[in-house]
């Protein structure tokens, strides 16, 4: 009896030395998120898939005047439905264009107005703080110039287009804390320049956004290594932010980070999601940029410092990106609806939709984390709480051997804004702090320093 009152003695000294663990953590699901990952709708997607394609082409070189072929028309089009999900949910989205015009480049010679659309979804408490999901308009066949051929461009990249269109219709019916846009982006085969001109919007504007969801081919489960795969998906993400200086760099050397981008974190964030809130999908975390070589519409936000990723099928076709619409030796080549299965389209879309609604739900990310305990016994980690908190239950740290791939442990410790690991050298774990909200939305783990920092 005395050994079992020593002991809860011991306990309670423990508990008051740290009183902030006796705040009682929020749920650690959101229920409604799992509502979220079922809804979307594989008929609505296909019909939107097939709407675009009906375009003829989407070329960014191609027709603007007429209403049923075209980029122009194609655009106009995800404009007018942008308009109708706000009209039905009393005016929630502000739909706009962002546009420049480009000229003297390899594949847009001629002056060319470069245009996207946005659907913006204002957050209720924190409205400058944002996610992204975007789509590519554009469509190309062989000839990256060739703006008059016929170019379906069904999985590339009408697919993503729609699912973002379809994103749209679901969480538009809800509030969150945070912002969500909508993003229709052009250019992408001549040049990434619909991101380019949109992340430098983004900037000029003082938006905070701290995940581009970049969606290019999410409905092709046939691959051309003759694999068929509709339970997987790939995510993108760079390593090391592309815009760090070369200070920060000499830093990330010694403390470590170069695996811990705000972009890799996000990466592992939307994993998490989908194996909490999705059945039947496995996340494949790329720890790369892109396809090996290649390029996508993420890349221009990475390039100025905002976190982004690019979610896309595992297995690609090859014969059905990028080609002239044609049959040679018996194989079929161009991208039509054939090679679309608008069944995973939606399955991918939901794991756009439960990341996004996490984040958006989420309070503001932890600010300014930074790191210390060289040469000690433990570690300590601080941080500040952001305005705009007002949804803010407390803190998660989270921690994990340094080869690990994911985050492996954590532990909610309230509102505060520091923490000791007692007994974890640093040396040997990676740490990492990310806000809970009081309905338990989450933000991804932000690494500490300027390596981690969204």
């Amino acid at each position: 009896m005395k050994k079992l009152i020593l002991g809860s003695a011991i306990l309670f000294t423990a508990l008051n030395a740290n009183a902030h663990t006796l705040d009682t953590p929020p749920p650690s699901e959101v229920q409604d998120i799992y509502n979220i990952a079922v809804e979307a709708s594989a008929d609505r997607i296909q019909n939107d898939i097939q709407t675009l394609v009906d375009f003829g082409t989407r070329h960014t070189l191609s027709e603007t005047e007429s209403d049923t072929r075209g980029i122009g028309a194609a655009r106009r089009w995800i404009f007018a439905e942008f308009e109708k999900i706000s009209k039905e949910c009393g005016g929630c989205l502000e739909v706009i264009y962002v546009s420049d015009t480009i000229e003297g480049e390899r594949r847009i010679p001629e002056p060319t107005e470069v245009v996207s659309v946005l659907a913006i979804q204002r957050g209720s408490i924190d409205p400058n703080r944002y996610v992204m999901m975007s789509g590519d308009i554009d469509s190309r066949v062989t000839d990256p110039l060739d703006g008059t051929s016929d170019s379906p461009g069904a999985n590339d990249n009408a697919s993503g287009m729609a699912g973002t269109i379809e994103a749209a219709r679901i969480l538009s019916k809800r509030k969150y804390a945070g912002s969500i846009i909508y993003a229709g982006l052009s250019g992408e085969e001549q040049g990434l320049f619909g991101g380019k001109i949109v992340a430098e919007h983004a900037l000029k504007e003082g938006w905070e956004i701290k995940g581009v969801l970049n969606n290019d081919m999410i409905s092709n489960i046939t691959g051309i290594d003759g694999v068929i795969d509709n339970s997987s998906a790939r995510v993108f993400s760079e390593g090391t932010r592309a815009n760090e200086t070369e200070a920060e760099a000499r830093s990330r050397r010694f403390t470590g980070g170069e695996v811990d981008s705000p972009s890799r974190n996000l990466a592992r964030y939307i994993k998490a999601q989908a194996d909490q809130y999705m059945t039947n999908l496995n996340v494949m975390m790329v720890y790369r940029l892109d396809r090996f070589g290649r390029g996508g519409h993420h890349r221009p936000f990475n390039q100025v410092g905002i976190p982004g990723i690019r979610i896309m099928e595992v297995h690609e076709h090859y014969d059905r990106q990028h080609q002239d619409l044609r049959t040679e030796d018996g194989v079929v080549y161009g991208d039509t609806m054939e090679g679309v299965d608008s069944v995973y389209a939606a399955k991918l879309t939901a794991l756009n939709m439960v990341t996004m609604a996490g984040m958006a739900g989420a309070p503001p990310f932890p600010a300014n984390v930074e790191a210390t305990g060289a040469v000690k016994p433990s570690a300590r980690l601080s941080w500040e709480t952001p305005d705009n908190a007002g949804n803010l239950a407390g803190y998660r740290v989270h921690w994990r051997l340094t080869t690990e791939p994911e985050w492996t442990h954590s532990r909610f410790i309230g509102k505060v804004n520091e923490w000791e690991f007692k007994n974890l050298v640093i040396d040997n774990y990676f740490f990492g702090v990310s806000s809970v909200a009081k309905d338990g939305s989450e933000t991804p783990v932000v690494f500490p320093g300027a390596a981690g920092r969204f």
